[in-house]
C-alpha cells in the first residue's frame, strides 16, 4: 500500500512560480510509475507530467512543456512538480498519481493523493 501527501499549493500571481510535493508511504513507491494531474472547476482530470520508476524518462502536457518539471528524490520518497510561469489558466486541484504502466491515462495509476490547490490570479 502506497499512500501519498501533496502540499505546495497556494495563490500565486501570473509569471510567478510554485513547487508542489508529494511524500509518499510505502516500501514500493520508488519502483512505481508516478504523475501529476490536475482538474479544473467543471472539467475532467488531465495530465500534467509524468516520471517512471528509475527517474530516466519524463512526459509533459503540451500545455506546460518548458515550463513544469517533473522530478523525485529516491531517498526521500518525494515527488515534485516545479511550476514555473504560471498562467490563470494552470489554476486548478493538482493531484500526484503513482502505480500502474507507463502512461498519460489517469486509468493507469492506482494510488491517489488528497490533491493541493493551485490558484494562478491575473
Amino acid at each position: 500500500q502506497v499512500q501519498l501527501v501533496e502540499s505546495g499549493g497556494g495563490l500565486v500571481q501570473a509569471g510567478g512560480s510554485l513547487r508542489l510535493s508529494c511524500a509518499a508511504s510505502g516500501r514500493t513507491f520508488s519502483s512505481l510509475n508516478v504523475g501529476w494531474f490536475r482538474q479544473a472547476p467543471g472539467k475532467e482530470r488531465e495530465f500534467v507530467a509524468r516520471i517512471n520508476w528509475s527517474g530516466g524518462s519524463t512526459d509533459y502536457a503540451d500545455s506546460v512543456k518548458g515550463r513544469f518539471a517533473i522530478s523525485r528524490d529516491f531517498a526521500k520518497n518525494v515527488l515534485y512538480l516545479q511550476m514555473n510561469s504560471l498562467k490563470p489558466e494552470d489554476t486548478a486541484v493538482y493531484y500526484c498519481a503513482a502505480g500502474g504502466r507507463v502512461s498519460r491515462s489517469s486509468y493507469e495509476y492506482v494510488y491517489w493523493g488528497q490533491g493541493t490547490q493551485v490558484t494562478v490570479s491575473s
